[in-house]
């Protein structure tokens, strides 16, 4: 016995260095993975600078005024907003997936981000027809409540329908209903808003400031910080209502807090960068499987990392690929995460 109980415990530990070596290769490579892709994002462009001169104009403050103007006022607030945003997205769709008990849950499917959209558009016209401008935060608020508003369709569609397939249809056409509403409020627009709508509505890291990076850091790092924080709670739910109510979880206020922090997530990307298409999908899952486990507490960071270096790729591809032109950044993420899903779904096919 005292042999068996030593070959246990001996499995037990090799099983344990396994995991976290598995877990320390991960999170390595993704941390290099966005120290080179953000090089990359600062040096590339119109203007190539080299990365010594990268390094003393953000280090040291010296340098060629016109470099020191492009990388401080132009390419690192849009980095950092594409990895912030990016991280926050990817997280949003985790959140919205251990809610709904399905992969294939994310804000942009489900029309939380056309919802978002709908409202930002409304938003965005009124108060510059009036106003002339239109804050940051007026845009986030009307984000969050038209995210709300969509998955407050969706929570009532889903106490009808059991088959996530058929929540999933009803969650595209409530995306199409919200869109077209949006395109009916343009139709009705004046030409020097249907500009600046449009140029919103594709999707894009351009034109950050300073003043959006600091928003979109506070809300999303709040909110992140109270996702982490609820990592048990949602490890137990992810092992089903009964289990998680067992180990005393509120499921309601459960519930109700994972709509929320997803809603705030994905309302303060659509709100700076406009609708963008399966990061909130394929993130989680290339994370989860690249860790090999789905606890929140190593997940959570994964994904927001993840979602950040994928991000900040796409919008690299986006700025370069056919430059002078710059493509919409929902154009590139389809084109890398509607792959990802497509290979996800016929996993499960086959697991069946």
């Amino acid at each position: 016995m005292s042999n068996q109980a030593a070959e246990g415990r001996t499995s037990f530990h090799m099983e344990n260095f396994k995991r976290r070596t598995r877990y320390t290769v991960v999170f390595v490579v993704l941390i290099l993975a966005a120290f080179v892709i953000t090089v990359l994002n600062i040096n590339t462009g119109s203007t190539n600078i080299p990365v010594g001169r990268i390094l003393s104009i953000i280090f040291k403050g010296t340098g060629d005024p016109t470099e020191y103007n492009i990388i401080w006022k132009i390419r690192l607030p849009r980095v950092l907003m594409a990895a912030i945003l990016g991280g926050g997205l990817s997280v949003s769709g985790f959140l919205l997936q251990t809610f709904f008990g399905n992969p294939i849950a994310g804000p942009f499917v489900l029309g939380i981000s056309s919802g978002a959209k709908m409202l930002v558009a409304l938003t965005m016209i009124y108060f510059l027809q009036y106003f002339g401008s239109v804050s940051s935060y007026a845009l986030i608020i009307a984000a969050f409540v038209g995210a709300l508003i969509s998955t407050g369709f969706i929570l009532l569609i889903s106490r009808r329908m059991k088959h996530m397939a058929t929540l999933l249809v009803a969650g595209i056409m409530i995306g199409y209903i919200c869109s077209a509403v949006t395109d009916f409020i343009v139709t009705f627009a004046e030409d020097s808003d249907i500009v600046n709508l449009h140029g919103w509505s594709l999707g894009s890291f351009s034109g950050a400031t300073w003043g959006n990076v600091q928003i979109s850091a506070v809300i999303i790092g709040i909110t992140m910080i109270c996702a982490f924080l609820m990592s048990k709670p949602i490890g137990a739910y992810q092992l089903g209502e009964a289990y998680a109510q067992s180990l005393g979880v509120n499921i309601k206020i459960f519930r109700i807090m994972l709509i929320l922090m997803s809603s705030v997530l994905s309302a303060c990307v659509t709100a700076f960068a406009g609708p963008i298409s399966f990061v909130g999908m394929a993130v989680p899952h290339l994370i989860k499987t690249g860790l090999n486990t789905s606890k929140p507490v190593v997940v959570i960071p994964g994904i927001f990392l993840g979602g950040s270096v994928f991000c900040m790729m796409c919008d690299l591809i986006a700025r370069t690929a056919f430059s002078p032109l710059e493509l919409n950044i929902s154009t590139v993420t389809s084109v890398f995460g509607a792959p990802v899903v497509i290979v996800m779904l016929l996993n499960r096919q086959k697991g069946r």
